[in-house]
């Protein structure tokens, strides 16, 4: 897993957001990896899904954030990987570069894949994977299902499982706007 792409799309003399030049790091065997969903307010406001996997934070935008309504299917599309140093990221990132907003870590703490011994890893590529999710605001079974919308196999859908966390009707990303962190909102 690299971050070269990470890396070519960013100015380092010019953005707070961390570099990430060392190796990925090695994965940890035998405790939870990490996840964290920062909110970003870019172009247009998003949600930033990102799972330790290799080293690196894997990525997803969430256009609408995350659900723990089971009903609800939403887009999340597969962006660069990101240093697991972004995983504490809060800042702005200066107009001009890439992803110029304000960045917030909405939510963070820790993952595992559910399933019968498989890895995330073979289950990203096989295009459908199960994880539960153990942080502040997201808990409980989420899944990951890749599509082919427009031909691209970057687009997938991230879904709350029917479980004891799901919230029909509740929307958590207006009801619990702000940081884990800091307590702020992109617009503070």
């Amino acid at each position: 897993m690299s971050l070269d792409s990470y890396h070519h799309k960013r100015n380092f003399t010019r953005t707070p957001e961390p570099s990430g030049d060392t190796e990925p790091g090695a994965a940890h065997h035998g405790t939870p990896a990490v996840f964290v969903v920062q909110k970003h307010a870019a172009r247009t406001l998003h949600y930033d899904l990102r799972l330790e996997d290799g080293g690196v934070l894997k990525s997803w935008a969430v256009p609408k954030g995350p659900s723990l309504d089971p009903t609800e299917k939403h887009l999340a599309v597969a962006v660069e990987d990101h240093p697991l140093a972004y995983g504490d990221f809060e800042g702005r990132i200066p107009e001009g570069e890439y992803g110029a907003g304000t960045v917030i870590v909405w939510d963070r703490g820790t993952f595992e894949p559910v399933g019968d011994g498989e890895t995330f890893t073979d289950m990203l590529a096989r295009g459908a994977a199960k994880i539960r999710l153990t942080g502040r605001k997201l808990r409980g079974g989420f899944a990951l299902v890749g599509t082919r919308w427009g031909g691209k196999d970057t687009n997938w859908l991230l879904i709350k499982e029917k479980d004891e966390f799901a919230r029909p009707g509740y929307d958590i990303t207006r009801e619990e706007p702000c940081s884990v962190l800091s307590g702020r909102d992109v617009h503070d």
